[in-house]
Protein backbone atom coordinates (compact mmCIF):
# COMPACT_ATOMS: atom_id res chain seq x y z
CA UNK A 1 0.00 0.00 0.00
CA UNK A 2 0.97 3.82 -0.53
CA UNK A 3 0.09 7.17 1.00
CA UNK A 4 -1.42 8.51 -2.40
CA UNK A 5 -3.71 5.56 -2.33
CA UNK A 6 -5.11 6.62 0.87
CA UNK A 7 -5.57 9.78 -0.09
CA UNK A 8 -2.31 11.45 0.86
CA UNK A 9 -0.08 13.00 -2.11
CA UNK A 10 3.02 14.55 0.19
CA UNK A 11 4.76 15.76 -3.00
CA UNK A 12 1.51 17.63 -4.57
CA UNK A 13 1.19 18.90 -1.03
CA UNK A 14 5.11 20.09 -1.26
CA UNK A 15 4.66 21.46 -4.66
CA UNK A 16 1.54 23.18 -3.88
CA UNK A 17 3.38 25.43 -0.61
CA UNK A 18 6.34 25.77 -2.60
CA UNK A 19 4.68 27.29 -5.53
CA UNK A 20 3.12 30.02 -2.22
CA UNK A 21 6.37 30.96 -0.63
CA UNK A 22 6.79 34.13 -2.21
CA UNK A 23 3.11 34.74 -1.12
CA UNK A 24 3.69 34.08 2.19
CA UNK A 25 7.16 36.14 2.22
CA UNK A 26 5.16 39.07 0.68
CA UNK A 27 3.14 39.55 4.13
CA UNK A 28 6.66 39.82 6.23
CA UNK A 29 7.05 42.69 7.98
CA UNK A 30 10.65 43.95 9.90
CA UNK A 31 9.64 42.22 12.57
CA UNK A 32 10.00 38.42 11.04
CA UNK A 33 12.83 36.98 12.27
CA UNK A 34 12.35 33.41 10.16
CA UNK A 35 11.27 32.15 6.61
CA UNK A 36 8.89 29.81 5.40
CA UNK A 37 9.58 26.25 6.08
CA UNK A 38 10.65 26.26 9.66
CA UNK A 39 9.01 23.87 12.07
CA UNK A 40 7.44 27.26 13.90
CA UNK A 41 7.53 31.82 13.02
CA UNK A 42 9.74 33.63 14.81
CA UNK A 43 8.33 37.60 15.11
CA UNK A 44 10.14 40.09 17.49
CA UNK A 45 7.84 42.35 19.28
CA UNK A 46 7.45 46.14 17.63
CA UNK A 47 9.07 48.72 19.69
CA UNK A 48 10.82 46.33 22.73
CA UNK A 49 13.83 46.95 24.13
CA UNK A 50 17.18 44.64 22.56
CA UNK A 51 17.30 41.34 23.93
CA UNK A 52 13.27 41.29 24.41
CA UNK A 53 12.34 37.36 23.94
CA UNK A 54 10.83 36.81 20.74
CA UNK A 55 7.25 35.59 19.74
CA UNK A 56 7.64 31.57 18.24
CA UNK A 57 4.21 30.32 17.11
CA UNK A 58 2.84 27.29 15.13
CA UNK A 59 -0.61 25.75 14.08
CA UNK A 60 -1.30 22.22 13.75
CA UNK A 61 -4.00 18.99 13.99
CA UNK A 62 -3.40 15.75 15.04
CA UNK A 63 -5.29 14.59 11.13
CA UNK A 64 -7.10 11.45 10.70
CA UNK A 65 -6.13 9.84 14.34
CA UNK A 66 -9.03 11.44 15.49
CA UNK A 67 -11.42 9.01 14.10
CA UNK A 68 -9.98 5.99 15.57
CA UNK A 69 -10.70 8.16 18.83
CA UNK A 70 -14.03 8.89 17.64
CA UNK A 71 -14.72 5.25 17.05
CA UNK A 72 -13.51 4.04 20.01
CA UNK A 73 -14.51 7.02 22.27
CA UNK A 74 -11.27 8.13 23.28
CA UNK A 75 -11.52 12.18 22.40
CA UNK A 76 -9.20 13.14 25.57
CA UNK A 77 -6.45 11.13 24.38
CA UNK A 78 -5.94 12.68 21.01
CA UNK A 79 -7.06 16.31 22.01
CA UNK A 80 -3.70 16.63 24.38
CA UNK A 81 -2.00 14.97 21.62
CA UNK A 82 -2.63 18.62 19.36
CA UNK A 83 -0.86 20.39 22.79
CA UNK A 84 2.34 18.20 22.92
CA UNK A 85 2.92 18.18 19.30
CA UNK A 86 2.34 21.87 18.86
CA UNK A 87 4.86 22.32 21.89
CA UNK A 88 7.31 20.12 20.26
CA UNK A 89 7.37 22.20 17.21
CA UNK A 90 8.07 25.62 18.82
CA UNK A 91 10.60 23.65 20.71
CA UNK A 92 13.10 22.89 17.98
CA UNK A 93 13.06 26.65 17.55
CA UNK A 94 14.69 26.89 21.28
CA UNK A 95 11.41 28.44 22.35
CA UNK A 96 9.13 27.62 25.28
CA UNK A 97 5.37 27.60 25.36
CA UNK A 98 3.06 30.49 26.96
CA UNK A 99 -0.52 30.38 25.81
CA UNK A 100 -2.59 27.87 23.97
CA UNK A 101 -5.59 28.34 21.44
CA UNK A 102 -7.91 25.87 20.06
CA UNK A 103 -10.30 25.21 17.08
CA UNK A 104 -13.14 22.48 17.83
CA UNK A 105 -15.15 22.06 14.37
CA UNK A 106 -18.25 19.42 14.54
CA UNK A 107 -21.26 19.00 12.44
CA UNK A 108 -23.70 18.87 15.74
CA UNK A 109 -22.59 19.56 18.72
CA UNK A 110 -22.12 16.63 20.93
CA UNK A 111 -21.52 18.02 24.90
CA UNK A 112 -19.65 14.77 25.37
CA UNK A 113 -17.32 14.97 23.15
CA UNK A 114 -16.43 18.69 23.51
CA UNK A 115 -15.86 18.31 27.16
CA UNK A 116 -13.45 15.34 26.50
CA UNK A 117 -11.59 17.54 24.07
CA UNK A 118 -11.44 20.51 26.21
CA UNK A 119 -10.37 18.67 29.21
CA UNK A 120 -7.99 16.64 27.01
CA UNK A 121 -6.36 20.17 25.84
CA UNK A 122 -6.91 21.38 29.65
CA UNK A 123 -5.29 18.12 31.02
CA UNK A 124 -2.05 18.90 28.62
CA UNK A 125 -1.96 22.60 28.52
CA UNK A 126 -1.24 21.74 32.79
CA UNK A 127 1.48 18.96 32.18
CA UNK A 128 3.69 21.55 29.93
CA UNK A 129 3.01 25.04 31.72
CA UNK A 130 0.72 26.38 28.92
CA UNK A 131 -1.99 28.62 29.67
CA UNK A 132 -5.32 27.78 27.51
CA UNK A 133 -5.68 31.19 26.43
CA UNK A 134 -9.25 30.61 24.29
CA UNK A 135 -10.21 28.96 21.57
CA UNK A 136 -13.25 28.90 19.03
CA UNK A 137 -16.09 26.18 18.59
CA UNK A 138 -17.91 25.96 15.39
CA UNK A 139 -21.24 23.57 14.41
CA UNK A 140 -21.61 23.56 10.44
CA UNK A 141 -23.96 20.71 9.80
CA UNK A 142 -23.50 20.90 5.86
CA UNK A 143 -19.64 20.28 5.84
CA UNK A 144 -19.45 18.06 8.67
CA UNK A 145 -21.54 14.45 8.42
CA UNK A 146 -23.26 13.98 12.24
CA UNK A 147 -20.62 12.54 14.89
CA UNK A 148 -17.96 14.01 12.81
CA UNK A 149 -15.13 16.48 14.55
CA UNK A 150 -11.85 17.93 13.88
CA UNK A 151 -9.03 19.72 15.81
CA UNK A 152 -6.63 22.04 15.77
CA UNK A 153 -4.60 24.33 17.96
CA UNK A 154 -2.26 26.74 17.98
CA UNK A 155 0.26 27.45 19.99
CA UNK A 156 2.80 30.96 20.93
CA UNK A 157 6.10 30.67 23.13
CA UNK A 158 9.10 32.29 23.65
CA UNK A 159 12.40 32.76 22.79
CA UNK A 160 15.61 34.98 23.45
CA UNK A 161 17.22 35.64 20.19
CA UNK A 162 20.32 34.26 21.61
CA UNK A 163 19.07 30.95 22.14
CA UNK A 164 17.47 30.71 18.79
CA UNK A 165 18.04 27.32 16.99
CA UNK A 166 17.45 27.68 13.53
CA UNK A 167 20.57 25.28 12.11
CA UNK A 168 22.80 27.96 11.59
CA UNK A 169 25.90 26.05 13.89
CA UNK A 170 25.41 22.44 12.17
CA UNK A 171 28.63 21.40 10.38
CA UNK A 172 29.92 18.92 8.84
CA UNK A 173 31.10 16.34 11.61
CA UNK A 174 28.19 17.42 13.73
CA UNK A 175 26.08 14.21 15.55
CA UNK A 176 22.67 13.24 14.77
CA UNK A 177 21.24 11.16 17.91
CA UNK A 178 17.51 10.69 18.29
CA UNK A 179 14.94 10.56 21.11
CA UNK A 180 12.35 7.28 20.37
CA UNK A 181 8.45 8.21 19.68
CA UNK A 182 5.86 6.53 21.97
CA UNK A 183 4.54 5.52 18.38
CA UNK A 184 2.89 6.69 15.01
CA UNK A 185 2.46 10.38 17.16
CA UNK A 186 -0.02 11.98 14.85
CA UNK A 187 0.86 11.70 11.59
CA UNK A 188 0.69 8.79 9.23
CA UNK A 189 -2.46 7.56 9.80
CA UNK A 190 -4.58 8.08 6.35
CA UNK A 191 -2.39 5.05 5.56
CA UNK A 192 -2.33 2.95 9.14
CA UNK A 193 -6.14 2.91 8.64
CA UNK A 194 -6.06 1.79 5.50
CA UNK A 195 -3.48 -0.85 6.33
CA UNK A 196 -5.99 -2.59 9.35
CA UNK A 197 -9.12 -1.88 7.27
CA UNK A 198 -7.11 -3.43 4.38
CA UNK A 199 -6.42 -6.56 7.24
CA UNK A 200 -9.91 -6.80 8.36
CA UNK A 201 -9.19 -5.28 11.61
CA UNK A 202 -11.46 -3.71 14.64
CA UNK A 203 -9.85 -1.21 16.48
CA UNK A 204 -10.20 -3.96 19.50
CA UNK A 205 -8.50 -6.59 17.86
CA UNK A 206 -4.51 -7.84 18.59
CA UNK A 207 -2.44 -6.31 16.41
CA UNK A 208 -0.75 -9.36 14.97
CA UNK A 209 3.60 -9.59 16.14
CA UNK A 210 2.75 -6.65 17.46
CA UNK A 211 1.39 -7.19 21.10
CA UNK A 212 -1.31 -5.14 21.64
CA UNK A 213 -4.96 -4.01 20.14
CA UNK A 214 -5.08 -1.99 17.05
CA UNK A 215 -6.53 0.94 19.23
CA UNK A 216 -4.13 0.90 22.14
CA UNK A 217 -1.04 0.78 19.87
CA UNK A 218 -2.46 3.10 16.80
CA UNK A 219 -3.46 5.90 19.54
CA UNK A 220 -0.11 5.65 21.94
CA UNK A 221 0.63 9.77 23.12
CA UNK A 222 2.22 11.65 20.71
CA UNK A 223 4.93 12.13 23.40
CA UNK A 224 6.32 15.89 24.49
CA UNK A 225 10.58 16.29 24.07
CA UNK A 226 10.18 19.92 26.50
CA UNK A 227 10.67 18.12 29.98
CA UNK A 228 13.88 15.93 28.76
CA UNK A 229 15.37 19.08 26.34
CA UNK A 230 14.86 22.35 28.47
CA UNK A 231 18.28 22.07 30.16
CA UNK A 232 19.87 21.39 27.34
CA UNK A 233 18.28 24.48 25.29
CA UNK A 234 18.78 26.69 28.03
CA UNK A 235 23.12 25.58 27.91
CA UNK A 236 22.91 26.22 24.62
CA UNK A 237 24.08 22.97 23.99
CA UNK A 238 21.87 21.63 20.96
CA UNK A 239 22.89 22.79 16.90
CA UNK A 240 19.99 21.72 15.57
CA UNK A 241 16.56 20.00 16.25
CA UNK A 242 13.64 18.63 14.29
CA UNK A 243 10.31 17.21 15.13
CA UNK A 244 9.51 14.23 13.27
CA UNK A 245 6.14 14.32 11.87
CA UNK A 246 4.57 13.71 8.36
CA UNK A 247 7.05 13.40 5.79
CA UNK A 248 8.99 11.05 7.93
CA UNK A 249 13.09 11.31 9.00
CA UNK A 250 14.11 12.76 5.33
CA UNK A 251 11.02 15.48 4.81
CA UNK A 252 11.99 16.96 8.70
CA UNK A 253 15.52 16.64 9.48
CA UNK A 254 16.42 18.38 5.91
CA UNK A 255 14.07 21.25 7.26
CA UNK A 256 17.36 22.03 9.64
CA UNK A 257 20.45 21.66 7.64
CA UNK A 258 22.30 24.64 6.47
CA UNK A 259 23.52 24.81 3.06
CA UNK A 260 26.23 22.86 1.84
CA UNK A 261 25.57 20.07 4.44
CA UNK A 262 23.97 16.21 4.07
CA UNK A 263 22.61 14.26 6.64
CA UNK A 264 23.66 10.32 6.23
CA UNK A 265 21.79 8.02 8.31
CA UNK A 266 22.50 4.37 8.90
CA UNK A 267 19.23 2.42 9.19
CA UNK A 268 21.00 -0.26 11.33
CA UNK A 269 21.40 2.66 13.85
CA UNK A 270 18.09 1.58 15.44
CA UNK A 271 15.07 -1.11 14.84
CA UNK A 272 11.30 -0.53 14.32
CA UNK A 273 9.24 -0.75 16.66
CA UNK A 274 6.58 -3.74 16.73
CA UNK A 275 3.93 -1.62 15.58
CA UNK A 276 5.45 -0.44 12.45
CA UNK A 277 7.24 -3.80 11.07
CA UNK A 278 3.40 -5.03 11.65
CA UNK A 279 1.54 -2.09 9.85
CA UNK A 280 4.57 -2.89 6.77
CA UNK A 281 3.57 -6.46 7.06
CA UNK A 282 0.28 -6.03 7.49
CA UNK A 283 0.05 -3.81 3.88
CA UNK A 284 3.18 -5.12 2.41
CA UNK A 285 4.42 -1.61 2.08
CA UNK A 286 7.70 -0.79 0.48
CA UNK A 287 10.49 -0.02 2.77
CA UNK A 288 10.79 4.03 1.30
CA UNK A 289 7.64 4.45 1.79
CA UNK A 290 7.65 3.73 5.30
CA UNK A 291 10.22 6.17 5.85
CA UNK A 292 8.93 8.97 3.87
CA UNK A 293 5.43 8.44 5.97
CA UNK A 294 6.07 7.08 9.23
CA UNK A 295 8.82 8.34 12.12
CA UNK A 296 9.37 4.38 12.47
CA UNK A 297 10.25 5.30 16.13
CA UNK A 298 12.57 8.62 15.85
CA UNK A 299 10.47 11.17 17.76
CA UNK A 300 12.92 13.79 17.89
CA UNK A 301 16.53 14.38 16.23
CA UNK A 302 19.23 16.06 17.94
CA UNK A 303 21.63 17.75 16.09
CA UNK A 304 24.76 18.11 18.80
CA UNK A 305 28.16 19.04 17.95
CA UNK A 306 30.93 16.26 18.55
CA UNK A 307 32.31 17.69 21.91
CA UNK A 308 29.09 17.80 23.55
CA UNK A 309 27.79 14.96 22.55
CA UNK A 310 28.80 12.59 25.58
CA UNK A 311 27.55 15.30 27.74
CA UNK A 312 23.93 15.49 26.44
CA UNK A 313 23.42 12.63 26.10
CA UNK A 314 24.49 10.93 29.06
CA UNK A 315 22.46 13.28 30.96
CA UNK A 316 19.67 12.69 28.51
CA UNK A 317 19.88 8.82 29.96
CA UNK A 318 20.34 9.75 33.82
CA UNK A 319 16.57 11.73 33.70
CA UNK A 320 15.13 8.28 31.94
CA UNK A 321 15.65 9.15 27.97
CA UNK A 322 16.97 6.68 25.83
CA UNK A 323 18.96 8.16 23.26
CA UNK A 324 20.72 6.90 20.25
CA UNK A 325 22.84 7.43 17.93
CA UNK A 326 21.27 7.64 13.93
CA UNK A 327 24.47 9.42 12.33
CA UNK A 328 26.24 11.98 10.90
CA UNK A 329 26.31 15.32 8.70
CA UNK A 330 28.55 15.81 6.27
CA UNK A 331 29.78 18.21 3.89
CA UNK A 332 27.50 18.28 0.63
CA UNK A 333 24.20 18.84 -1.17
CA UNK A 334 21.45 19.93 1.28
CA UNK A 335 19.19 17.03 2.57
CA UNK A 336 19.14 13.42 3.52
CA UNK A 337 20.48 10.22 2.66
CA UNK A 338 19.36 6.38 4.52
CA UNK A 339 22.02 3.88 4.10
CA UNK A 340 22.10 0.10 4.49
Amino acid sequence: MRYDEAGVDIARADRALGSLKNTIRSTFTPHVKSDVGHFAGLCAVPGAPPGTPWLAASTDGVGTKILIARDTRREREVAGDLVRHCVNDILVMGAFPLFFLDYFATGALEPRVLAACVEGIAEACRGEGVALLGGETAEMPDLYSAGDFDLAGTIVGTVPPERVIDGARIRPGSELWALPSAGLHTNGYSLARRIVAGAGLAWGDRMPGAGGTVADLLLAPHRSYFPALRPWIEHGALEGLAHVTGGGIPGNLVRVLPAGTRARIARSSWTWPATFRALQALGDVETAEMERVFNLGVGMILVLAPGRSAEVTTGLTAAGEMPFRLGTVEAGERGVELHD
